[in-house]
């Protein structure tokens, strides 16, 4: 057994990376056998990691990581998980491409970046290609990701305008039973992008920017017959739209601009035996230059860990649906009552 002392700047350090009753600090201890323990002496504070050499070394480099994540954002009990995933694959090296690549602030000065290698890929699509397809489950922050962009081009004056749009496909509800016009019925539909550009903008600058129609949010027909010059284009939900639809938006792209496509296949609420236009979207255009399609896994989840739990429990049970609906049906033989040759049933 070996122990390995790992110094941190003040005590306010040190609890951020054991977590609220250090819930952090028992996870990097269940996944590799080890112990912390958190030392405050007159010349600083420091973290104590005891355990076989092995272990304390994968400990050590969570521990590092986390040091720096702490700097700009909250450690979550996700977070944390999945850097102990990616350290415990071999995979450090891809985290530290996390560390240094600042999408944009916020309002209030939060700085966004990935927080996932999943996430960065994504990041770096849109960055290079005019056409991204952002597949992939809840969570993924697919969206918001693609709004922070957004901002991003906006204010360093990349495009002169951002245009959000859905279809508006009930999930189980009817447009006509919601209060109020037309635009009052597709408000709740819009409520995520919303959400998103208020943490980026601030209410009063997304409120001015709607005004001088900076920001145009709209459900997906509205957009049938335009051209969009000059613009970032994002298609939230996009697993909802019919492939007429889907070919339409994206044909509506015009000079210097960028479309991103966000959706969870495994969410669609079109009717029965129709298609989604995502779906033949990805297969469609998958070999064709300046169009990136990246596929978001549950390891990209940023929510709540039951999320992930959640996504991963629904694909196990519909990959066994699928078994069993592909596998042939048996027919048993029985004897007949006469006493004739058996019949098939």
């Amino acid at each position: 057994m070996i122990q390995k002392t790992i110094p941190t700047s003040t005590s306010e350090e040190t609890a951020r990376i054991f977590g609220s009753y250090d819930v952090n600090a028992r996870q990097i201890e269940k996944a590799f056998g080890v112990t912390l323990h958190n030392r405050a002496t007159d010349v600083g504070d420091s973290i104590l990691i005891s355990g076989e050499e092995d272990s304390v070394k994968k400990a050590a480099e969570t521990v590092d990581y986390l040091k720096k994540m702490a700097a700009y954002s909250e450690l979550s009990e996700q977070s944390v998980g999945y850097v102990i995933d990616m350290i415990a694959d071999g995979r450090a090296g891809e985290l530290s491409t996390l560390d240094d690549d600042c999408i944009c602030v916020t309002n209030r000065g939060k700085p966004i970046k990935a927080k996932t290698v999943g996430q960065k890929k994504y990041v770096e699509l849109i960055r290079r290609n005019t056409i991204v397809l952002g597949v992939g489950p809840a969570g993924t922050g697919k969206t918001f990701l693609a709004v922070a962009m957004a901002v991003k081009a906006l204010r360093d004056k990349q495009v002169n305008r951002i245009i959000l749009t859905r279809p508006a496909v009930e999930a189980g509800e009817k447009l006509g039973f919601l209060p109020g016009d037309l635009q009052n019925k597709i408000d709740p539909y819009l409520r995520p992008l919303y959400d998103a550009l208020f943490e980026m903008m601030g209410a009063e600058n997304y409120a001015r920017c709607l005004e001088k129609q900076t920001i145009e949010i709209a459900p997906l027909a509205y957009m049938r017959g335009r051209t969009l010059d000059d613009s970032f284009i994002i298609l939230d939900e996009a697993q909802n739209a019919t492939p007429e639809q889907m070919k339409m938006f994206l044909t509506r792209l015009g000079y210097n601009s960028k479309v991103v496509v966000t959706g969870d296949l495994t969410q669609t609420d079109l009717p029965d035996g129709k298609k989604s236009g995502l779906a033949m979207a990805v297969k469609i255009l998958r070999d064709i230059e300046d169009i990136g399609i990246h596929h978001f896994t549950e390891r990209d989840v940023v929510r709540h860990k039951l999320v992930q739990k959640i996504i991963l429990a629904y694909e196990k049970y519909e990959r066994t649906a699928a078994q069993q609906k592909a596998e042939p049906k048996r027919y048993h033989s029985q004897p007949r009552r006469d006493g004739g040759k058996p019949e098939s049933k």
